[in-house]
């Protein structure tokens, strides 16, 4: 299946990093709505910050201590403005893909126990179900020539990669770990291959 997305709107947001410029998209593939936080001009630029943050509804609003998500959206938002341009690529797959219902009974079995990994699994799911076909799109529809992708996931620039998007280099995003998410972090670590330097020890 082709999918399509189209640019609808971009709106100034001002923002303690300064002032980015929203773009909404529609897309042919889901009715969620995905966005990117533009800051300064990328167009036709090579090795422009992307930070591509799926939704973490507890972390990133809530400011839950269970996962490094919220503190890695400020974080990527600092990075990008320091840098002087950049994208937040915001897409709309909470729980790595599995939705909000099923990330918080997976947050129940955690408490019994389970790590993230197999909670997921326990509940039907793979243990990252989240795909980048309309990040690709994205990057795309904004005429960047070539990214430094903001992450710590490996899969994650394989997948762009094989999705048309040149990925030049990789900028580490790893916040401190805190009681809450130090064994979330190590799953991460151990069970998925995030560079993680400091959840591995």
């Amino acid at each position: 299946m082709t999918v399509a997305i189209n640019n609808l709107v971009q709106t100034r947001i001002p923002t303690q990093y300064g002032e980015f410029v929203l773009h909404y998209f529609s897309n042919t593939l889901d009715d969620k709505e995905h966005v990117a936080f533009v800051y300064g001009d990328v167009a036709h630029k090579t090795g422009v910050p992307v930070r591509i943050h799926s939704e973490c509804f507890t972390g990133d609003v809530l400011g839950s201590r269970r996962c490094d998500c919220g503190e890695q959206l400020d974080l990527a938002l600092q990075l990008i403005s320091e840098h002087g341009y950049g994208v937040l690529i915001y897409l709309r797959q909470e729980g790595r893909g599995i939705g909000l219902l099923k990330k918080l009974q997976a947050y129940n079995l955690q408490d019994e126990g389970m790590d993230t990994v197999d909670a997921n699994i326990h509940l039907g799911h793979l243990a990252d179900e989240r795909e980048y076909t309309l990040a690709a799109l994205m990057v795309e529809n904004l005429a960047i020539k070539s990214i430094q992708l903001i992450t710590n996931n490996p899969n994650k620039i394989e997948q762009l990669r094989t999705l048309g998007v040149q990925v030049d280099s990789r900028i580490a995003i790893e916040v401190e770990s805190n009681c809450d998410n130090r064994e979330y972090l190590k799953t991460k670590a151990h069970k998925m291959d995030h560079l993680l330097g400091q959840s591995k020890k």
